[in-house]
């Protein structure tokens, strides 16, 4: 199975030139399943709620998710693809997966960073696992990254590989999903962004290095941190279903879930 991401900076507010650079993009990723990144369409940094409010789509009816349906079936690949998503009178920080067949699978972001906290509403659903082509498939979205425990749900469920779109501005993650990966023998596919945002005096700088992990934490590509980039490797993800560490040793069944019950309480 051959995956990869597209790093790029997505513009503030302007969702067609958005989608229109991904499509662009696209055309040179020959790839089974590509992942974008966090909130690509809309940007990351807004004045009010009201502002997202505008910018926001339903799933899978939007604008949003509908053209990257179109895209998923011409190119003949599975997209993972954070969006903002109106739901009621609810946004949400979202990732839609869709697939050249027209599946959409969807994921709400459990742990909000910062001001998103003053925008967005937490997930409000356990994360899923979904199953295309033959390899499962599960998301979470940038600061998940910092809780093991979102890592650790989609492996226990069977996720093979970890969708990961993400607009990341702290130095640790890309090298924390080293470690993510090897906990949970699974690969994972962060999808970073560049580039810096402002809105009035709040500016963010983003910090790029997108990459491919397999399940032994091998970092198997990597853009660089200020460049967009689309890059793909050759993957089994029937490797990820190899839990054991040593003769002795499987991170599964070596697990002491009858001493954990506090992890669940406090």
């Amino acid at each position: 199975m051959r995956v990869g991401f597209l790093q790029f900076s997505p513009k503030r507010g302007r969702k067609r030139e958005n989608l229109r650079q991904v499509r662009d993009w696209l055309v040179q990723a020959e790839c089974d399943l590509v992942v974008l990144p966090e909130l690509f369409n809309t940007g990351y940094l807004f004045e009010s709620r009201g502002e997202l409010w505008a910018l926001a789509e339903e799933v899978p009816m939007g604008e949003t998710t509908q053209a990257l349906l179109e895209l998923a079936a011409e190119r003949d690949v599975a997209i993972a693809a954070g969006i903002a998503e109106r739901c009621e009178d609810r946004l949400f920080n979202s990732a839609v997966l869709v697939t050249a067949r027209g599946d959409v699978f969807l994921y709400r972001k459990l742990h909000l960073f910062g001001a998103e906290k003053r925008i967005f509403s937490p997930g409000d659903q356990e994360p899923g696992v979904f199953e295309i082509m033959g390899a499962k498939l599960g998301m979470m979205i940038c600061f998940d990254w910092y809780f093991p425990e979102t890592a650790r749900l989609l492996m226990l469920q069977g996720a093979e590989i970890i969708c990961h779109p993400a607009n990341l501005v702290l130095p640790y993650c890309q090298e924390a999903m080293r470690t993510r990966c090897l906990e949970n023998r699974v690969f994972a596919i962060t999808a970073n962004r560049i580039g810096a945002e402002s809105v009035g005096a709040r500016t963010m700088e983003f910090t790029g290095n997108s990459q491919v992990v397999d399940p032994l934490g091998k970092v198997l590509a990597r853009a660089s941190s200020d460049r967009s980039a689309v890059m793909t490797v050759e993957i089994d993800p029937k490797l990820s279903l190899d839990k054991q560490l040593t003769s002795t040793n499987d991170i599964i069944s070596d697990r002491r879930v009858e001493l954990y019950g506090r992890l669940l309480s406090e």
